[in-house]
């Protein structure tokens, strides 16, 4: 079952950005990050999809649509924190999952759905490629960590 994540579902999905960051050492304030948290689920262009597998979260993605003045005012869609719990992967959560926000975005009409992706990691970009994104454009950006 894919569905919106909701603010209960905070704890849940932090154990399951661990699969996305293994060694991710940024520990934020609990109090921080569950506004972060409250403000990511109440955004009107941000949705985090959720697929559910036996009372457990197993895959996530984010979708932000951006709305946009140039190609004909149609917005653009930015999905991001792709992540499958290790022991759910190839099974076809993150699949499902990410096949529903790419309807969503081009059921709104984006022109565009953007996805970032480490061009070292062959199965992701060959994942990627196999739902239709084309990884022969170059994308720039200026990490802040």
């Amino acid at each position: 079952m894919i569905r919106l994540a909701s603010l209960e579902d905070l704890s849940e999905m932090l154990a399951l950005y661990r699969h996305l960051i293994p060694d991710d050492e940024n520990v934020e304030d609990p109090d921080v990050l569950r506004r972060r948290w409250e403000e990511m689920v109440s955004r009107p262009v941000l949705w985090v999809y959720v697929m559910c597998h036996a009372d457990r979260l197993v895959s996530t993605c984010t979708l932000i649509v951006i709305p946009n003045v140039t190609r004909a005012g149609r917005p653009y869609a930015v999905i991001e924190n792709v992540a499958t719990h290790r022991d759910y992967r190839r099974r076809g959560f993150g699949r499902a999952t990410l096949e529903h926000a790419i309807r969503t975005a081009l059921d709104m009409d984006c022109y565009r759905v953007t996805l970032v992706a480490s061009p070292k990691n062959a199965p992701a970009k060959a994942f990627y490629e196999s739902l239709g994104f084309d990884g022969s454009r170059t994308g720039y950006q200026i990490r802040n960590l």
